[in-house]
């Protein structure tokens, strides 16, 4: 679900030219025999000799000669095999190459040495037996809603195979309306369309992908009382505007058509019928009809080759400059008079879903947990998302296998896992999740997620428990194009594309920033509503990646445009081999609580600034109102309607977190410098307190959540991390008291404000705990 154009992560958000990213990659590749060869962001990292996090220093010395072995075990070749195998035909929820798929995996996890079983839930799935986007006001037109077979695609053929372009868990319908253009159809392009006096009641909505996940777009236009909505393609954002659009290049061309789910994720994931529970034989369901995370209007995505003659017949005001995309037009706001029809029937099926399990017990500590997964659907042929990352979590399965008959056993129960249906919405993870919750709450250590990945930049995102764990992994990681470490390739990146404070932190900070997670991949079960804490990572930032979720996601393009030598696919072998095997093996669950303190505190000054900002802006625009200046915009040619008075910001009593944030600050402290400290002992710290430690670190991040969830959506249930509910995959912070910030809902936030400041505590007091054991270990 992920896209792989971009690092994951790393410090802040990358916005950069692709020709600025491609020129530093080059510049970098030459320069390599002049850098070191190791990254000197920390003195700890930067030492091979140094201690690694959770490890003793012998233990260190014996997980960094294993690690080697690991790296020479790695064989390229298989990701090359296991892609033509797995990408060779579309393997969408259902179809009989994803069941040969789960089965083929099964069997090479079988050969291997794990335990291996394929557990199978049944979910609703729709598939479209009527798709119609026609206009019928000024010039009649019909959508070919097709994607051609190009000859250079050898699978883009494979049309009865194929699912055809829709969005997942759409309203069925027939509705027809006047047209209104509102660019990304998020909520502030509403108040943009508003302040023109345009009101998209009883209209179909015209939105480009971009801006936000998906499914917020028809959501929120629902909310404005649109009656349907098509989704497009712009070129601005991933066609010929971005690079040569394919096959002479990597990016969409006029007829490529994006798929995806439009479930309402902010609200749960998983099987719409079974929120919480297991979509086992027997669960009871609620009627599909009655699902909340079912759209409430007809949505349909189009290629912009669909799009454009609807565009063209637009009249009305100009779109502002922001919200022109690249086609030779002019694009008009509407209402009309292109006038269209939009009419969607789906077959209801109950789909099997195939989660391949494959598991290998700890030597010493089987009850604990480290599980690593990929999801292996698609929608359609689906080469970088999920293959890409699929065929590396095979290999590296196969090289732990390798390590372990060779006498080199985790310490701890690794569980690979093979998600299915993660394009409908999370699917396999979510209900997989739902249906081990209990056992999972009490074992699982950490869950490492991967998704698509490509050529370029390590990038990593998730519990900020994990950040300088991460970081010391990203120093022993060669980057394959330049020979120097892939932290210290990243670094170069960013003192070129970062935004000031990352640049500022790249000579101050030891560690670099790892993002924090909202949704959009199978991570979310387990962090967001387990509490488990997690990573997700890969590679990624130098493929032409303009193909996701059409019929050319396939081999041949990925081949020529992303990994195209699969040594990126081999490198992500090494990373997440280190990462799944240092926390298989460490003494102590490598988790530091600086990083998160730190963080979390931003978190908080973030939301202060927040409402500082809301209560300036919000004085401003009254005393604009007050002194009859309305007409925000320069140009005069624009005539826009007075805004409404806003109610005045409050000044919100933050005191209860900041007393909190300061006791997490604390504990934090005096637990690294405790394990700092157990780490140079000369004896190892007794079992028993050893496993009295590890308990209580793998329950830290579970602290941070509640039973009774967020506000209106009690199935998340962390207060540090979760999708906006009107971003979507876009992650918020302290997310109770945000949301009710942004929202304006003052009587809510300050509640929030206690009870968040309730988790922390939670949160700080485990840590003192687990501090207090190591000191006297």
């Amino acid at each position: 679900m992920w896209t792989s154009s971009r690092p994951l992560a790393a410090s802040a958000p990358i916005s950069a030219p692709a020709a600025l990213v491609a020129a530093l990659a080059l510049l970098l590749t030459l320069l390599a025999p002049a850098l070191p060869a190791r990254a000197q962001s920390s003195q700890e990292a930067a030492e091979p000799s140094a201690p690694l996090l959770g490890f003793t220093a012998a233990g260190s010395q014996a997980q960094r000669a294993l690690e080697e072995r690991l790296d020479a075990l790695v064989e390229r070749e298989h990701l090359r095999t296991w892609m033509e195998r797995l990408a060779s035909q579309p393997h969408h929820v259902g179809s009989p190459w994803d069941r040969e798929n789960a089965q083929f995996m099964a069997e090479l996890l079988r050969s291997w040495g794990y335990q291996v079983e394929i557990e199978e839930f049944r979910v609703p799935f729709p598939v479209p037996v009527a798709r119609t986007v026609e206009m019928i006001e000024p010039t009649p037109f019909t959508a070919t809603l097709e994607e051609p077979t190009l000859p250079e695609d050898r699978t883009s053929g494979q049309k009865d195979a194929q699912l055809p372009t829709y969005n997942a868990y759409s309203a069925e319908g027939d509705v027809s309306g006047q047209v209104v253009y509102v660019n990304y159809g998020i909520p502030e392009d509403y108040d943009e369309l508003a302040r023109r006096g345009i009101d998209v009641s009883g209209k179909i909505v015209l939105a480009r992908y971009g801006g936000s996940w998906r499914g917020i777009k028809p959501k929120v236009a629902a909310e404005h009382g649109a009656v349907g909505c098509i989704l497009y393609s712009d070129p601005r954002d991933d066609g010929y505007f971005v690079g040569d659009a394919y096959p002479e290049g990597g990016y969409r061309n006029a007829d490529g058509a994006q798929r995806g789910s439009v479930m309402d994720m902010p609200n749960y994931p998983g099987d719409p019928t079974t929120p919480g529970r297991g979509s086992v034989d027997g669960v009871e369901r609620i009627p599909i009809e009655e699902a909340p995370t079912l759209t409430k209007i007809p949505v349909l995505p189009v290629s912009w080759a669909d799009a454009k003659p609807i565009l063209e017949a637009l009249e009305g005001p100009v779109a502002p400059a922001a919200w022109r995309g690249a086609l030779p037009l002019t694009y008009h706001l509407g209402p009309g008079p292109a006038t269209v029809r939009l009419a969607l029937d789906f077959d209801w099926q109950l789909a099997p879903l195939y989660d391949v399990i494959a598991r290998w017990p700890g030597s010493e500590l089987p009850d604990e947990w480290v599980i690593r997964g990929n999801h292996h659907d698609a929608w359609v042929n689906g080469a970088a998302d999920p293959t890409s990352g699929m065929v590396a979590v095979l290999e590296e399965a196969r090289v732990v296998a390798e390590l372990a008959k060779a006498g080199h056993p985790p310490k701890r129960t690794i569980i690979y896992a093979a998600w299915d249906g993660e394009e409908e919405g999370l699917l396999g993870s979510t209900e997989w999740a739902e249906t081990h919750a209990d056992e999972l709450r009490a074992k699982a250590v950490a869950y490492v997620n991967t998704d698509s990945s490509s050529r370029g930049f390590f990038g990593a995102g998730g519990s900020h428990s994990l950040e300088r764990f991460v970081n010391q992994v990203a120093v022993d990681v060669t980057d394959p194009d330049t020979g120097v470490t892939v932290d210290r390739r990243l670094r170069a990146l960013l003192r070129v594309v970062g935004d000031p404070k990352t640049q500022a932190e790249l000579g101050s900070r030891p560690d670099l920033r790892i993002s924090a997670l909202g949704s959009g991949s199978d991570f979310t079960p387990f962090l967001q509503h387990l509490g488990v804490a997690s990573l997700n990572i890969g590679y990624g930032g130098q493929g032409d990646y303009g193909v996701y979720h059409s019929i050319y996601d396939s081999i041949d393009h990925f081949q020529r445009f992303m990994d195209t030598d699969y040594s990126y696919g081999e490198t992500l072998v090494q990373t997440a081999g280190r990462i799944t095997l240092r926390l298989a093996n460490a003494e102590i669950v490598p988790m530091r609580f600086g990083n998160a303190a730190e963080t979390y505190a931003g978190y908080l000054d973030e939301l202060i600034e927040l409402t500082d900002t809301m209560r300036q802006e919000t004085e401003a625009h009254n005393a604009k109102i007050d002194d009859g200046v309305w007409q925000l915009v320069d140009d005069p040619k624009e005539t826009l309607l007075p805004p409404e008075r806003k109610e005045p910001v409050p000044y919100l009593a933050f005191a209860p977190l900041q007393n909190a944030m300061a006791q997490v600050q604390e504990a934090a402290a005096r637990y690294d410098r405790a394990l700092e400290s157990a780490a140079n002992r000369s004896e190892p710290l007794p079992a028993e307190a050893r496993n009295e430690i590890n308990r209580l670190l793998r329950g830290t991040e579970r602290t941070l959540t509640r039973d009774e969830g967020l506000p209106d959506r009690t199935w998340y249930v962390h207060h540090v991390y979760a999708p906006g509910f009107y971003t979507g995959y876009g992650v918020k912070t302290l997310p109770t008291v945000r949301e009710a910030i942004e929202q304006r809902r003052w009587a809510e936030a300050e509640a929030q404000i206690e009870v968040t400041a309730g988790v922390l505590r939670a949160f700080a007091e485990r840590v003192d705990a687990a501090a207090v054991l190591l000191e006297e270990g």
